[in-house]
């Protein structure tokens, strides 16, 4: 009795000294009013998660480039290396690429945390990237959330350019010659191109200020505008609310999913260790960007099957396609085979995901809100325009190392590309026209099943002699999902429990 009533005043106190922390808190802090934050709604569906990881690979990056800057040395100097990595003993070589050295043979864990930071700027554009398909593909872009695809875009296009900086400070032969071919892309500027070559390695190639110049960029400049927009990403998802699938219960009017405390915040936070995790695996045991192996950059040499990291490969694989064009105008020569490749190319790239999102709403003539994802086989043209897309970025991905291909397999290196050269025309508009009528098929698949039913595999003979297979009436969650997507050009709703029962 005695051990009760202590245990009930104990909780008691706690009680009490809980509500007075509270007090305290709210009364210097907005607590109560952030309560609601903690209580909203997130999907738990999978597709949402990409997002997430790009956000953890980033948190990733932070922690291990400001690590490494405090080994590395963005400088152009040239030095004698006296190092610990033999073959390179008595070499000439930039102070940065020393430095690297360093980092990898001579500092505890360096290799691995340099080799962490590479992963993880891999994995953070591949999320990006992955995150801006499902956002295509499901129609999450439109009314009221065009503002946060454009920061996605600018996102990307601001973490390609961070890892091209980033990939060419170690100063080793191969992002040397990446460098070497960026100021060729320079060049092909008409008029201007020599001006921003010079500016941009303040003089003649290779100068001595383009490293300190990149590593500015790499930890200040772009990273800072990074963490902004992805700041004001977040803001306007927690503003606008996360978009959801169809179901029971949730409509074009309301968020349904876990709230972020307790459910989503423990899932969330258990992807972040997962994505540590991964990372931290792949950097000790899968090598990456060996530049011991490659050796320090010197103008006169290249190496030999140079690839780059695999988000600029199809700028590389444009740029081995195009045939040897140039014109000259008023005694300026104009190479189109670098220009039109590596400047125009990029620029309607980007230009085209900017621009998508309102062309779509002038040619549908939608301007409503939009809280539902699309299925993307409802949206056959969005969805044919999206897979050729994507066709035609394999095409020039898979042409960035035709020399590789054509090497391994014994093939012409001439004739694969032109096969390439055919592929980009032709692939993206065949891709169109097929994922377009398997966007119609699966749609007249939902209508059979929705009327006559799943079917059960089971043949039975009827008294006629023929056969015919049974059906079973589908859930009622799937006939909801089914009902809510084959009325959406009618209204963007989900139905009601009376139409589901007439």
């Amino acid at each position: 009795m005695l051990w009760r009533r202590s245990r009930a005043r104990a909780d008691t106190e706690a009680r009490h000294a809980a509500q007075r922390t509270a007090d305290f808190v709210d009364a210097r802090l907005p607590l109560s009013e952030g309560g609601g934050l903690l209580r909203k709604a997130f999907p738990d569906h999978w597709s949402f998660l990409l997002g997430e990881i790009a956000l953890y690979s980033f948190v990733v990056l932070l922690l291990t480039g400001v690590w490494l800057t405090l080994f590395f040395q963005p400088s152009m100097t040239e030095v004698i290396y006296h190092g610990s990595y033999v073959p390179l003993a008595g070499s000439r070589m930039s102070s940065a690429y020393e430095s690297t050295l360093d980092i990898s043979f001579d500092v505890r864990g360096g290799l691995l945390l340099r080799q962490l930071h590479h992963w993880a700027a891999l994995v953070f554009l591949a999320a990006i990237g992955l995150h801006l398909l499902r956002i295509f593909f499901t129609g999450a872009f439109r009314r009221p959330r065009e503002a946060n695809w454009l920061i996605g875009v600018t996102l990307f296009m601001l973490a390609l350019a961070e890892g091209f900086a980033g990939y060419s400070l170690p100063d080793d032969l191969l992002s040397g010659t990446g460098l070497r071919i960026a100021q060729g892309i320079m060049l092909s500027i008409p008029v201007v191109g020599t001006y921003v070559s010079m500016f941009a390695f303040g003089g003649e190639f290779p100068g001595e200020e383009l490293i300190p110049r990149l590593y500015g960029l790499h930890i200040l400049l772009l990273p800072g505008l990074l963490l902004a927009l992805i700041s004001v990403h977040l803001i306007l998802v927690f503003y606008l609310k996360h978009t959801h699938w169809a179901g029971r219960g949730r409509t074009n009017r309301n968020a349904v999913g876990k709230p972020m405390f307790p459910q989503f915040t423990a899932a969330s936070g258990g992807l972040s260790l997962m994505v540590f995790g991964v990372l931290t695996l792949l950097s000790g045991v899968a090598q990456v960007n060996p530049i011991w192996a490659y050796g320090p950059y010197r103008a006169d040499i290249v190496s030999t099957g140079s690839q780059p990291d695999w988000y600029v490969g199809f700028l590389e694989g444009s740029l081995r396609l195009v045939p040897p064009w140039e014109t000259v105008v008023a005694g300026h020569t104009v190479m189109w085979n670098v220009l039109l490749p590596a400047v125009v190319l990029p620029g309607v790239l980007f230009a085209v995901l900017y621009a998508y999102p309102f062309a779509e709403r002038w040619v549908t003539g939608d301007r409503e809100e939009h809280h539902l994802c699309d299925r993307p086989r409802d949206r056959p043209v969005r969805t044919g325009l999206g897979v050729a897309a994507i066709s035609c970025y394999a095409v020039l991905l898979a042409a960035g190392g035709n020399d590789i291909i054509a090497y391994s397999f014994s093939i012409s290196l001439n004739a694969l590309t032109w096969v390439f050269r055919i592929a980009f025309v032709l692939l993206p508009p065949l891709a169109f026209m097929v994922t377009k009528r398997v966007c119609v098929a699966l749609q007249e698949a939902d209508r059979e099943r929705l009327t006559e039913g799943e079917e059960t595999g089971e043949v039975r003979q009827t008294i006629a002699g023929g056969y015919e297979e049974s059906h079973e009436p589908l859930d009622e969650e799937r006939q909801y999902v089914l009902r809510a997507y084959g009325h959406r050009g009618e209204e963007e709703r989900a139905p009601s429990a009376d139409e589901l029962e007439r």
